[in-house]
């Protein structure tokens, strides 16, 4: 073993070579049956490892060596062809080694002409069945795994953008679908060598014979009769000798291509799924029994019959004990899920933040022991919402409601309900990329976090989903994004005074002077908390949090109005805000306002030292809310964020007015707009009679 360990880069290139070396130089008998017998056991090797592997990328360099097998039977071909026509003219049927001269003998049965028909035989079971099969399944493979590899990209993406998964394990998953698409590609050319190697094994085989013929009778003194029974034996012995080895390569290779990319055990699966279902056994073996009182034999069939219908009996009483068992383990869940829990008084008085309610259906998702996932996906996305957005999100507590339907859930903000849906435990989520090339089979849906057309459909079809377009989403990773989506429309609710204070005292470890100039000196911690939370309203981050503190200590002394506080530390951010909104080539796609109609929005807005207030009558808003999402439209149309921008004067005010009917609308103003940004409008808001 230590051996292989430390000349195993050799052993690759030495064999190689020496397959060349044995096409060149005459082998002795003796060698040639090591080498012969060699070829059988890795071909039994080839063809164990891949019925054992759990997934065909755990035997990737089975191209590679697909290759080499093919080169090695083809290269014992020339040397054993050119021990038949020297050496068998003194020697008869010893000439090539006791191998050949076995297979010759005792697979053919000591016949020539049953040698011939069972060479006939297997070259036909692996040129028109196996290798013709596996050759097909090869470019299919292939082109599936081709066009299946963006839906893919995209499941890893959204799994990584709802933190169920790190950059690591992303990572991870993009280098496996890569290797995918390499191992079947490979494949899909590699199985032509197989194709060849059969073609090849019948034009040796008649060259063999032919030669073998001309040189006994005109070289070596024997009657036709004597050469046909020599070289025919021979080259019988030869051709089953490197076709058995082929045949069973073959079947190694239409093994692994048609294995399933995901984990699993060949044998134990095969016998399951084949006698997993009583009803089929039940039949066959009534089946059988009918036949018995035909003419074929009585023995072997009541045998067959018999075990079926035992094995039947026994699976549907393993059955029937299972489902009892589960019915208990249900039972008892609802049980235990209806007893009261023993609580303090004092803990009716606490609130949680944030909580999320889920109906019994959904307990697995949030039970490690089950397999269940949801605890680590809420971690990724605490995570990800303190990277993106900067708030620090309380733990989220989850807990079951018997009052929920089975698969529902509801997430609450401070004990009241701010979003419900429907989640499938054993389903997946289809997603419609918009670039579908047909429709997934499923329940049509739209997806909770953004309301985007979705269909729910069974784990099985995941991969014609991702052929047609859709990217599948676990169960749990839905329940995150909605989880993740809720937090940024109400992170400005979850962000507590103590939260301020927490986000505030991390920064003062690394720049205690931005800190000590503004508080307690010029802002108490709850101002500085208003002026993040209007920031986070409108989804501006507030990772740059000293940025933010330096802009409230340079304008504090001046003014306490948390308005225009707030729209000064915007104009601070303003870098921050284009790149967040701006397109790779620094544009930001926009519709602006009409002069006139900003005048009159103006007019309609007052600030004062009690804050930011509307003076429009309801069917002005209205109306102007209208004008507004009718050019908003281009922008959707177009694929781009809604962008309004407008004058610095009516910023506030104009998000305000237009915050409850249109809330994805985003509005920058002027002084928001930096240097390099360049502005693309897409129209004007007109003014009207409002």
């Amino acid at each position: 073993m230590e051996f292989l360990t430390r000349w195993r880069t050799l052993i690759l290139p030495v064999g190689i070579i020496s397959s060349v070396l044995v096409i060149l130089v005459p082998l002795p008998t003796m060698l040639m049956d090591l080498l012969l017998a060699a070829n059988i056991t890795v071909a039994v090797i080839v063809l164990l490892t891949t019925i054992y592997v759990e997934t065909p990328l755990e035997f990737s360099v089975f191209p590679s060596m697909l290759l080499a097998t093919t080169l090695g039977r083809l290269v014992l071909n020339v040397a054993t062809t050119r021990l038949i026509l020297t050496q068998a003219g003194g020697m008869k049927t010893q000439a090539a080694g006791g191998v050949i001269a076995a297979f010759g003998d005792f697979v053919a049965g000591g016949s020539i002409i049953v040698g011939i028909i069972i060479f006939v035989i297997i070259v036909v079971i692996q040129f028109v069945v196996i290798t013709k099969g596996a050759t097909r399944i090869s470019e299919v493979a292939a082109r599936f795994a081709l066009d299946g590899m963006p839906g893919r990209q995209m499941a890893i993406d959204a799994d990584l953008n709802a933190g169920s998964i790190d950059e690591k394990e992303a990572q991870r998953r993009r280098e496996e679908i890569t290797q995918q698409a390499d191992f079947f590609g490979a494949m899909d050319g590699a199985s032509k060598f197989v194709r060849g190697d059969a073609v090849a094994g019948i034009i040796i085989t008649l060259i063999n014979i032919v030669g073998g013929l001309v040189i006994g009778v005109f070289t070596a003194g024997m009657t036709v009769m004597e050469a046909a029974a020599v070289f025919t034996t021979l080259t019988i012995g030869d051709g089953l000798v490197s076709q058995v080895p082929g045949l069973l390569t073959s079947l190694a290779a239409a093994l692994l291509v048609t294995r399933s990319s995901q984990a699993s055990n060949l044998p134990t699966e095969f016998l399951q799924q084949l006698f997993g279902r009583p009803q089929a056994l039940f039949v066959a073996g009534a089946f059988l029994a009918v036949l018995i009182f035909t003419n074929l034999p009585t023995i072997p069939l009541a045998a067959l019959g018999g075990s079926c219908i035992g094995l039947a009996v026994m699976m549907t009483r393993k059955e029937k004990e299972t489902k009892t068992q589960v019915a208990k383990d249900v039972a008892k869940e609802k049980t235990e899920a209806a007893k009261p829990p023993e609580e303090r008084i004092e803990d009716f008085l606490t609130i949680d933040p944030m909580e999320m309610e889920i109906g019994v259906g959904l307990i697995r998702l949030a039970d490690p022991s089950r397999g269940g996932d949801l605890l680590q996906r809420i971690t990724g996305v605490r995570q990800s919402v303190a990277a993106d957005i900067g708030i620090i999100l309380p733990k989220v507590r989850i807990r079951d409601n018997m009052r929920l339907g089975e698969y529902q859930y509801r997430v609450k903000i401070a004990n009241n309900p701010v979003a419900e849906g429907i989640v499938y435990p054993d389903r997946l989520l289809a997603m419609d990329s918009g670039m579908t090339t047909g429709e997934a089979p499923g329940e049509p849906t739209r997806d909770p976090a953004f309301g985007q057309p979705a269909v729910w459909i069974n784990p099985g079809i995941r991969e014609r989903a991702e052929m047609l377009g859709y990217t599948p989403v676990e169960p749990a990773a839905v329940l995150a994004t909605h989880l993740q989506e809720i937090v940024r429309q109400h992170a400005d609710d979850l962000l507590t005074r103590d939260d301020t204070r927490r986000l505030i005292d991390e920064l003062k470890a690394t720049s205690p002077a931005v800190v000590e100039e503004l508080i307690p000196g010029l802002m108490r911690v709850g101002e500085v908390q208003t002026i993040l939370q209007m920031l986070l309203r409108e989804d501006v981050p507030i990772r740059q949090l000293a940025t933010i503190l330096e802009a409230l200590g340079d304008n504090a002394s001046k003014s306490k109005d948390p308005v225009l506080l707030t729209e000064l530390v915007r104009h601070r951010l303003a870098r921050t805000l284009c790149a967040r909104y701006r397109d790779a080539e620094n544009r930001l796609h926009v519709i602006t306002l009409d002069p006139a109609l900003e005048d009159r929005i103006s007019k309609g807005i007052e600030h004062n030292e009690r804050g930011l207030f509307l003076r429009m009558s309801p069917p002005a808003i209205e109306t102007t809310n209208r004008l507004i999402a009718a050019q908003m439209d281009k922008l959707n149309r177009a694929g781009h964020q809604p962008l309004l921008l407008c004058s610095p004067q009516i910023r506030a005010g104009l998000k305000q007015l237009t915050l409850s009917q249109l809330p994805r609308l985003v509005v920058l103003s002027y002084n928001e707009i930096t240097r390099d940004t360049r502005i693309e409008s897409y129209g004007i808001v007109s003014d009207a009679k409002i």
